[in-house]
């Protein structure tokens, strides 16, 4: 089996609402489908979602990487051989969710060809994973009023509260407000992408102490070394890497330097064979993990979820897997279910990810 052709498709599904956040905000899913053919007739698909403001990807850099480099380079190859894929996308820097949605769109063609789920492929611990909401900038009351509709709609009981504004008392007056009203049904957790100080974090952090938070995710930059170093130090929950931990090595770093005491994993930046080295990594080093989102639609959540069904680490905590329900549509045939807080892996080989050519269509644009 040979790989025989490497799409990159672009497509635009507006957001309901943006979601707004301290690194940026996201008004329109704006990314790209990468399918990979092979002569078996076989088509693996991944997305690709362009994050400027934190890997420095655009929608037009994805498609003109892939299209002009990856492309080439592995057009010919099986997609079994993996690593000498990998090797050859390496030769171009950065760029990791373009390289992510390669490596998934192959893991998909390698399910197909096997008849057996990603999930299973990876690991195969359970067929479910429990759901984490992202709650955005809002007032108080708004963002508790949105928890509230999930807990009683959809019975998500987890959700990671973006932080990261001065003065810090807007974002502690949002966690408060969420406590209150749903008590200790919830669990709560919060994500600063790097918008407070060391300072503002530890403050932030003595203030919200009767919260019960969980954790706390990227509170203040990773570069600030000292003063990241000096805030987990002090920290009383996990702290969080995530835009730190874009590579294994990344997180042998933070990790090892005492700047994370907990690591996200992403399939969009790390697919599946990053993601699975990272997974085994912080395992061998005692380090618990969060499978994180990075506002994807509804066919990278899938992709998250194969992946964190299949081993017991990543199954622990719930999954930020619901954020495709702020967006108007989706491409999927047929749609994810949140039920009771859970989202079932899809059956079947590969993925099991079904496009809907029809919507496909109307919301790509390079026609």
């Amino acid at each position: 089996m040979k790989i025989t052709q490497v799409e990159a498709i672009p497509f635009a599904i507006p957001y309901r609402k943006p979601l707004v956040f301290a690194s940026g905000e996201v008004h329109t899913a704006s990314h790209i489908l990468v399918r990979v053919h092979t002569d078996d007739g076989l088509v693996g698909t991944a997305e690709a979602p362009p994050r400027p403001f934190t890997y420095g990807e655009t929608q037009a850099s994805i498609k003109d990487v892939v299209d002009s480099i990856f492309a080439p380079a592995i057009t010919g190859e099986s997609p079994y051989d993996r690593e000498l894929i990998h090797g050859r996308m390496a030769r171009t820097v950065a760029n990791p969710t373009a390289k992510g949605a390669v490596d998934m769109a192959l893991w998909d063609i390698i399910g197909q060809a096997t008849g057996v789920s990603v999930t299973q492929l990876l690991g195969g611990f359970t067929d479910r994973m429990r759901v984490s909401h992202m709650l955005g900038f809002d007032e108080p009351q708004k963002m508790a009023d949105e928890a509230e509709r999930m807990l009683e709609t959809y019975g998500i009981s987890t959700f990671k509260v973006k932080v990261g504004r001065t003065p810090i008392e807007l974002d502690i007056a949002v966690c408060r407000a969420i406590r209150e009203r749903l008590g200790d049904r919830i669990e709560l957790y919060i994500d600063g992408n790097r918008g407070w100080t060391a300072s503002e974090s530890a403050r932030a952090l003595r203030q919200m102490d009767d919260l019960d938070l969980s954790m706390a995710e990227e509170l203040n930059p990773a570069d600030d070394v000292l003063g990241r170093r000096w805030l987990v130090e002090q920290s009383r929950i996990p702290f969080v890497a995530d835009e730190s931990v874009s590579s294994p090595a990344e997180v042998t770093r933070e990790i090892l330097g005492g700047s994370a005491t907990m690591v996200s994993i992403k399939t969009a930046r790390t697919g599946f064979t990053m993601s699975q080295r990272v997974h085994h990594l912080v395992e061998s080093l005692g380090v618990e993990v969060v499978m994180g989102n990075q506002i994807d639609s509804q066919v990278g959540s899938l992709c998250t979820l194969a992946f964190g069904a299949a081993y017991e680490s990543t199954a622990r905590r719930a999954g930020e897997l619901s954020n495709f329900l702020d967006m108007s549509d989706d491409l999927l045939a047929t749609p994810l279910e949140i039920s009771n807080g859970e989202i079932l892996v899809r059956q079947g080989p590969g993925l099991g990810i079904e496009i809907d050519e029809d919507k496909l269509t109307r919301y790509r644009q390079d026609r």
